[in-house]
């Protein structure tokens, strides 16, 4: 357990939080066991990370973040990792990849029950999976699906600027205004070409990132 607790440790330290998708807002984080569904790619790792970063950063004992496809599951058990934890008093355990662990739904159903004093975030990248598993736990779980950026998080992401959700009955009631506050700001349409071409995946502003640090590094 302690490889694990490493691992975690580290990719806490390198998790930034400047910018942090809407769902995280949304999510009710007070309940017990929640589930986050969503394809490869759209950043479920990351919403995990920055929770427990901006959540738990004076109390780090107390949560810890795994993947279940690492390979100390080869070897021992989640049931094992969840009691263990328990014991040494932490409270929030988040689980990534999920679907990657044989019966991880039977697993996770007697943690649950097993560890009242315990909350559960897992994640998956198959709808059905959670569903369709064996032990019921969408009756369980609050589930929520985590979509890739919108075009209005792409242009706070790679523009620094903030604008918020619209309802659909505020654009439609108050269009004019919505729309002069935002091309006062920026030119929306000048970004959206770009938009679709693969920046619907958040990754690709990490890949952008590590470019723009290594041209600073050539100019200095």
């Amino acid at each position: 357990m302690e490889r694990l607790i490493e691992k975690y440790q580290r990719r806490i330290v390198f998790t930034q939080t400047d910018f942090v998708r809407s769902i995280m807002r949304e999510i009710n984080w007070q309940a017990r066991f929640i589930g986050i569904k969503g394809a490869r790619g759209v950043g479920k790792t990351t919403l995990l990370l920055q929770y427990i970063k901006l959540n738990f950063d004076n109390m780090p004992e107390k949560a810890l973040y795994v993947s279940l496809d690492n390979i100390w599951f080869s070897k021992n058990t989640l049931s094992e990792l969840a009691d263990s934890f328990v014991k040494q008093g932490g409270t929030h355990l988040f689980l990534d990849e999920v679907h990657k662990y044989p019966d991880w739904s039977v697993e996770l159903k007697n943690i649950y029950d097993d560890y009242p004093e315990l909350s559960i975030v897992f994640t998956g990248s198959s709808l059905l999976e959670i569903l369709n598993a064996r032990a019921d736990l969408s009756r369980r779980a609050v589930v929520y699906t985590l979509q890739g950026l919108s075009f209005r998080e792409y242009l706070n992401l790679t523009n620094q600027t903030n604008f918020k959700a619209y309802t659909l009955d505020d654009i439609l009631e108050n269009h004019a205004e919505i729309s002069q506050h935002i091309v006062k700001q920026i030119k929306p349409l000048h970004f959206f070409t770009q938009y679709l071409k693969g920046r619907y995946y958040p990754f690709f502003w990490s890949k952008q990132r590590c470019i723009f640090k290594g041209l600073k590094k050539l100019l200095i």
